[in-house]
């Protein structure tokens, strides 16, 4: 009789209308709301016209971060994604800069080792593969007591009494998730042994691995959104309004010399005068259904599928969503439940 029972309520649920997907969101913004070079010896923090990426001198490793001249950037998306419309889904995320040098920096689109980096004389350390170093896309952390909605274009590099020229100690630093799905700083990672899980790698179309980058070619990074940790540190940055990048590399530079890749800021002339551009954002998100737990199918109202899809679990139903007084049995009490709720 209960399997009659339960065939005749599935027909009938076969003709309700399942709720239609929220409708995606099409960010589009053609400059950050902060870009800021963030390196020791930067003087003018954020109002830089060339922002630039490098690591440190790998041969000579007693000071400054590996990952040494880092950018980061911050585009600020409520006007477009209202926060209190979210939570929001990452359907997709591009990150794009343009090159402010030209034919300097040979184009490696792909994560190399991190062993590669490390000083001579250590037995592990191991010859870079291919021509060029990768430029990669991550997350950023923060400490000295700041947050991503308080750290700014002119935000001290490190905190008062550390000098700005040892490792670990800047405010905002390039970051990801490691093995264990920690948010971890990556500005030390070949120190540290460890290969970053980076929100991606730069590519620039048209242009084939090894191939010096011409001036104005555009990087893009197509960000990992199907990793778990990313969405999840992206969606943050959504529903805030406020969503950090960076970018940086491991470029391989001596004292005061070597060639190494330089972009774009939003204080460049050429971009204030339209010759050139800033950093982009491409991102498409989608709101997340939220709905009262009588709200079963999450259709914005509690109906008669609502009531039906109580009807169908009726009996012992241990977790079950359809059990609304959590005592393990789907009875007349959660259809009551759903029926107190009844949308008119």
């Amino acid at each position: 009789m209960r399997r009659r029972h339960s065939l005749l309520i599935s027909a009938f649920l076969s003709c309700i209308a399942a709720p239609a997907l929220a409708d995606v969101i099409d960010i589009q913004l053609n400059q950050p709301s902060l870009d800021r070079w963030m390196y020791p010896f930067n003087s003018t923090p954020g109002t830089r016209s060339v922002l630039t990426t490098f690591g440190s001198d790998r041969d000579n490793q007693t000071q400054f971060d590996s990952r040494d001249g880092q950018i980061l950037l911050a585009f600020d998306t409520g006007a477009i994604a209202p926060i209190e419309s979210g939570p929001y889904e990452i359907v997709e995320a591009e990150v794009s800069i343009s090159f402010a040098n030209d034919l300097v920096v040979a184009y490696d689109p792909t994560s190399d080792p991190w062993q590669m980096f490390l000083p001579a004389g250590d037995a592990r350390r191991v010859n870079d593969p291919d021509a060029g170093q990768p430029i990669e896309l991550a997350g950023v952390g923060f400490r000295g007591g700041f947050t991503a909605a308080t750290f700014k274009e002119n935000s001290p590099y490190a905190a008062s009494g550390l000098s700005y020229l040892s490792p670990g100690v800047r405010n905002a630093f390039a970051a990801c998730f490691d093995e264990a799905n920690n948010f971890v700083d990556i500005s030390n990672h070949p120190r540290a042994g460890f290969q970053p899980n980076v929100f991606a790698v730069g590519k620039v179309v048209g242009l084939a691995a090894g191939q010096l980058i011409p001036l104005d070619s555009v990087m893009t990074f197509q960000v990992n959104v199907a990793d778990a940790n990313i969405q999840n540190y992206l969606q943050q940055g959504v529903n805030a309004g406020r969503t950090f990048f960076s970018v940086s590399s491991l470029t391989f530079v001596a004292q005061q010399s070597g060639n190494y890749p330089a972009f774009y800021a939003k204080e460049n002339a050429y971009v204030q005068f339209g010759l050139a551009e800033a950093a982009h954002l491409r991102m498409k998100v989608r709101p997340l259904l939220t709905c009262v737990s009588e709200d079963l199918d999450c259709s914005g109202l509690v109906d008669s599928g609502d009531v039906s899809l109580v009807l169908l679990d009726i009996g012992p139903c241990a977790g079950c969503v359809t059990d609304l007084d959590h005592n393990d049995v789907v009875d007349s009490a959660d259809v009551s439940l759903v029926l107190l709720s009844y949308s008119s």
